[in-house]
């Protein structure tokens, strides 16, 4: 009876496990190399577009500014529970000027990310439920919702009952 619950249980383990682990792979496969063929002040928009596609951001400043991502992981070790690990974080930062050819380049790895400090403080907002653009703009979109004052009828007729 107990080498048969053995037997269930180590072939339940057994079948489960896998030996090759599973990589989760997001943005652009093997960025690191692909960065290496992109040359400041000769490529231009067509060339970075067919070596990396397109960008995973795009934001548009003085300069063209496409950032491209590419990031992996992996289950970690059994002690924590199969949660995800990232193992490989890299992101390529690419301006672009005005006649779209690369004007600089900057490659970030995991490593290069870590050093990055990010500041705390948080701003707060620059209205007050009592100000005079809160009501106004309150307003609005009341307006904006229900523009023959409906709603407000029936909620009154509603009430009466």
């Amino acid at each position: 009876m107990s080498k048969t619950l053995y037997i269930i249980f180590f072939s339940l383990i057994v079948t489960n496990c896998s030996f090759k682990p599973v990589v989760k792979h997001h943005g652009v496969p093997f960025l690191e190399k692909k960065q290496a063929s992109l040359i400041v002040n000769e490529s231009n928009k067509n060339d970075i577009k067919k070596i990396l596609g397109n960008p995973s951001v795009n934001s548009k400043f003085d300069n063209d500014v496409w950032i491209y991502i590419e990031r992996k992981q992996t289950q970690s070790k059994i002690k924590n529970l199969g949660r995800m690990k990232i193992f490989k974080n890299d992101v390529l930062v690419l301006e672009i000027n005005d006649y779209g050819i690369l004007k600089k380049k900057n490659f970030y790895n995991k490593n290069d990310m870590e050093k990055i400090k990010v500041v705390e403080a948080t701003t707060e907002a620059g209205f007050k439920r009592n100000s005079f653009v809160y009501s106004f703009m309150s307003s609005m979109r009341q307006k904006i919702n229900d523009p023959l004052g409906q709603r407000a009828k029936k909620r009154k007729e509603i009430s009466q009952r």
